[in-house]
């Protein structure tokens, strides 16, 4: 890990770039916006860790109300469970006896689970959850429309259901229903249709479970783009959205309900940058590219500049293009960027900068960082 880019208290423009800054007062107001929705909802809320990869931002949603947290490794769970988050949700397969192993340990300290779409996984991790003496939470994940993981619904959910049910070393929790290809469909009533889909799949498999008499303690799913509609389905109890924390350009450019922009959250995170170069009155070269931000779904949008776009970017600069109306920038000029996708972007950085009224007020570890096993 580096040394953090600033020290609490510096201004804005001390702070060394490119760096991972987070606007504390839009945070914060995202976290109690999502907090309050599920309370009043009536559901829980899980919020995901692959998108933070911190345990002081997962320890400030639990604060808020949050269960606990999920997250996709098990070097993420580690991390969660070693800094005092004592739920962790894996909610992913898990394949191969030591990723087995290293998961069990951790059962040892909080509540563990993770999912499941296969009979020789239920097996195996049974067998490894009674070597270490400890029981493992399973959920059936059920394919709902992603096409990525996931058993059907129905039947084959049921059958993986009961097998789990009889497996000494893991305890049947519920259903894990996500629908990630869900997340980003241009329109609201898009995105309200494929739900309505899964929520099909997903009552068909728990009314197939409560007849067979397994209970169904959870069903749990949602992210960013939906989660409004798995609330208000009646069959979601938790919800797992993730990047409500900071939003990106690729959750701004979908539709909301009162307009062709998804307003539900605010913008808090950016790459700071600084200006290098200034080669022409039209054109200006900041110190961040494809090594401080993703650029997988394009270029970033420039923050708080009018007139100024990020047209290009490659490994360790980004180019900026001024129009007409722009102001003119000079060498040593800090620059905002809201990056396309905010979770390989902050797996991109050690420490988040938090500012407030234009000084930095807190330097959280990306601890989760580089935990992609």
């Amino acid at each position: 890990m580096t040394s953090p880019p600033a020290r609490i208290g510096a201004p804005i423009e001390e702070i060394d770039t490119p760096a991972l800054v987070v606007d504390l007062d839009a945070f914060e107001h995202n976290l109690r916006k999502l907090s309050d929705f599920a309370r009043k909802a009536g559901v829980r809320l899980r919020p995901h860790a692959k998108t933070h990869k911190c345990p002081a931002i997962a320890l400030r949603q639990i604060a808020l109300g949050a269960v606990g947290q999920c997250c996709q490794k098990v070097g993420e769970a580690e991390v969660l469970v070693r800094s005092g988050i004592k739920d962790v949700l894996v909610s992913n397969e898990i394949v191969g006896l030591n990723k087995l192993r290293r998961l069990a340990a951790l059962a040892k300290d909080a509540t563990v689970a993770l999912c499941f779409d296969a009979a020789e996984q239920v097996d195996e991790t049974g067998a490894v959850a009674r070597d270490f003496g400890v029981e493992l939470g399973a959920l059936v994940e059920v394919d709902v429309g992603a096409q990525r993981c996931g058993v059907l619904p129905g039947e084959p959910a049921l059958a993986l259901a009961q097998r789990i049910a009889s497996t000494p070393g893991l305890k049947f929790r519920g259903l894990q229903a996500y629908h990630g290809a869900a997340q980003h469909l241009p329109s609201i009533a898009e995105r309200e249709k494929a739900i309505a889909g899964a929520a099909a799949a997903v009552r068909q498999t728990v009314d197939l479970l409560k007849r067979n008499a397994i209970a169904c303690e959870l069903v749990t799913g949602a992210g960013t783009g939906t989660y409004q509609f798995e609330a208000a389905s009646g069959l979601w109890n938790e919800l797992q959205a993730g990047s409500y924390a900071f939003m990106d350009t690729d959750y701004a450019r979908i539709g909301g309900r009162d307009s062709n922009r998804f307003a539900d959250f605010e913008h808090s995170l950016f790459v700071l940058t600084t200006v290098m170069s200034v080669p022409a009155a039209d054109r200006a070269i900041v110190d961040g590219g494809l090594k401080a931000y993703s650029a997988e779904k394009g270029p970033p949008w420039v923050h708080g500049l009018a007139d100024v776009e990020a047209v290009g970017v490659s490994d360790e600069h980004g180019k900026l293009k001024l129009g007409p109306n722009a102001r003119p920038l000079r060498r040593g000029d800090k620059v905002m960027l809201i990056p396309g996708h905010c979770d390989p972007t902050i797996n991109l950085h050690d420490w988040y900068v938090g500012i407030r009224n234009g000084r930095v007020e807190a330097l959280w570890p990306i601890s989760a960082r580089g935990a992609v096993t």
